[in-house]
């Protein structure tokens, strides 16, 4: 039997009360909402008659359902529309200008003349309104354009390893979408001190940027005139280095502190080799400098402990350390993990069109409520809760809402998936 449908958040979470209206799509915008939703915002995603552009991305499931917007939509309410026609587009200002004190919250990267700030203010005054933008300026972007401009992709790979490597994780992106949900709960305590609206923007490149200049990538090119190495696997300006046991599994190894350094050194039983290295190279392998500097041969040293045992021996060994460590996992050994499996904030979820399966709810977590207190609630069906939005935040009535439908403003789930 499927679980219920998504409703808005029980009175206790923090954020019950504040309705946010969510016309979004990929990653930062459905992000940014979903966050709050899992805080207890009642969010209500707006897509067109037949989804956004997000609505089958994959990774999808054997029926063709996308398991990534179930993923991103979590919690949320479900309102589809024909968002070209003026009558649908009347119906989603509604929703956001009629949403009593709590609502009055757009979350967008929909650069829609009738969905903007200055179109909607003029209606509700304290409006607050945030954009997600790819570049500062308004021209679009996404984050693999984002991340070859701001110059990661040329730090990352093999030494030997001549072109950009790009990565596969969609940073920007995420960083992006809980800067906006941010933005929003700022803006929201402001109106609540002053009773003033927002207009707020954050750009994808500005989001980048704002991350390269602060761990210091820029401040090292501007200052000390020099080019980042690739670097492999190895972390730059410390020492850390995969390696692989007898058994062929990959380690992570991570030494930041001298204590780490000392530890690794002592359960590897290199103490004399390490020793009579530093002495002949004139090196301190306490300091992060040196390590660096000498981290290949430090790590063919290591290499040769690692190769000489099986990953059992190896846990065991490192579990007694200070040190930084773990092993490297596939997206299936980690979902099929028993540490993954025994996490409070994982639960199953029913989803329809993709089936049963484990998801994340909230990593922020009430300790006072207990690591049982919230599990993760399945994403709605695109078109779910229309007609309970229709009647229950507009006030139509069924005959209303049976004409909408009828005329094509507005779809609903499909039969037996409507909410109840």
């Amino acid at each position: 039997m499927t679980e219920p449908a998504p409703a808005p958040g029980p009175a206790s979470r923090p954020l019950a009360g504040l309705r946010v209206v969510e016309v979004a799509s990929y990653v930062a915008g459905p992000l940014g909402g979903m966050t709050l939703a899992q805080l207890g915002a009642d969010v209500i995603r707006v897509d067109p008659l037949g989804g956004a552009a997000d609505y089958t991305r994959w990774p999808l499931a054997a029926s063709g359902t996308s398991i990534y917007w179930a993923g991103l939509n979590k919690g949320k309410r479900s309102l589809s529309a024909d968002l070209r026609s003026p009558e649908g587009q009347e119906l989603v200002t509604r929703l956001i200008i009629e949403s009593g004190p709590g609502g009055g919250i757009v979350l967008t990267n929909a650069p829609r003349r009738w969905l903007s700030y200055e179109s909607l203010s003029r209606r509700r005054p304290d409006l607050i309104h945030l954009r997600i933008d790819g570049n500062r300026d308004g021209r679009p972007a996404v984050d693999y354009t984002v991340n070859a401009e701001v110059g990661f992709p040329l730090v990352t790979g093999p030494a030997e390893h001549v072109g950009p490597v790009n990565h596969v994780l969609p940073a920007w992106d995420v960083a992006c979408g809980l800067y906006a949900a941010i933005g929003l709960l700022s803006a929201d305590r402001r109106r609540r001190l002053t009773g003033r609206g927002q207009h707020l923007t954050v750009a994808l490149h500005d989001v980048a940027l704002a991350t390269a200049g602060n761990l210091g990538f820029l401040g090292e090119a501007e200052l000390n005139r020099v080019t980042r190495p690739k670097v492999g696997n190895h972390l730059y300006g410390s020492f850390a280095r995969d390696f692989t046991t007898r058994d062929g599994a990959r380690v992570m190894v991570v030494a930041l502190t001298p204590r780490h350094w000392a530890d690794l050194v002592e359960v590897s039983g290199l103490r004399g080799p390490v020793t009579a290295l530093a002495e002949s190279l004139g090196a301190d392998f306490s300091t992060e400098a040196d390590r660096y500097e000498y981290r290949e041969v430090l790590a063919a040293l290591l290499q040769r402990w690692f190769g000489d045992h099986d990953l059992p021996d190896v846990s065991a060994s490192l579990r007694r350390t200070s040190v930084l460590w773990s092993v490297y996992r596939s997206f299936a050994d980690v979902v099929a993990a028993p540490d993954t499996r025994a996490n409070p904030m994982m639960g199953l979820v029913d989803q329809p069109g993709v089936g049963r399966y484990l998801a994340p709810a909230s990593p922020i977590r009430d300790r006072a409520a207990g690591d049982g207190a919230q599990q993760p609630v399945r994403a709605p069906v695109l078109g779910e809760h229309s007609a309970d939005i229709l009647r229950g935040e507009l006030g139509l009535s069924e005959d209303d809402v049976q004409d909408l439908y009828k005329r094509g403003v507005v779809a609903s789930a499909p039969p037996g998936r409507q909410s109840s």
